[in-house]
């Protein structure tokens, strides 16, 4: 099982990665796709090694919206971690699996990328000790499964980091 670690990566790494934004999201023709697609359905853009076939023209042919989209290295923890490299391709069963997991682990970690932001600012001892509590919930010493992640507190969790974040409104200067 590959290495866990307590300070994830937080850019996506997709050669580590199932493709899993390309599967398990749906999305609706607009602006930002260029067709409709449904959750667990594979993009047909996505081809069989793994990677977007029309990835340099992505924009020209309308899906902005997959330019746009940042799984903050959620993508390759679920499929390494998580799921020890297994992916939808060997079990489409997993499909389904892999998303639910892939839903939670990417507020986790779009939590530490808002929490790595607030490092920078000149935190008081005590500020910095609620930063480093908040840290140990969302990237805890043991390694995510799907059962930790399916019983993760997403919402409270998410709650606890805004009202921290709101708290340190007086380290920014927004008279910019």
């Amino acid at each position: 099982m590959p290495k866990h670690s307590e300070t994830p990566v937080l850019e996506p790494q997709c050669e580590n990665c199932a493709a899993l934004c390309c599967v398990v999201f749906a999305f609706d023709r607009s602006e930002s796709f260029g067709f409709d697609k449904a959750a667990g359905e594979v993009c047909p853009n996505l081809v069989a090694c793994g990677k977007c076939g029309i990835f340099p023209e992505r924009e020209k042919l309308g899906f902005r919206g997959c330019i746009a989209y940042d799984c903050f290295g959620a993508g390759q923890r679920v499929t390494q971690e998580v799921f020890g490299g297994r992916t939808w391709r060997d079990d489409p069963k997993l499909t389904t699996r892999m998303g639910d997991a892939l839903s939670i682990l990417r507020q986790v970690h779009e939590q530490l990328v808002l929490l790595a932001a607030a490092e920078n600012l000149p935190l008081d001892d005590a500020e910095r000790a609620e930063l480093a509590e908040l840290r140990k919930i969302l990237a805890p010493a043991t390694a995510w499964t799907e059962e930790s992640l399916q019983y993760f507190p997403v919402a409270k969790t998410v709650r606890k980091v805004s009202v921290f974040l709101s708290g340190l409104r007086r380290h920014v200067d927004f008279s910019g």
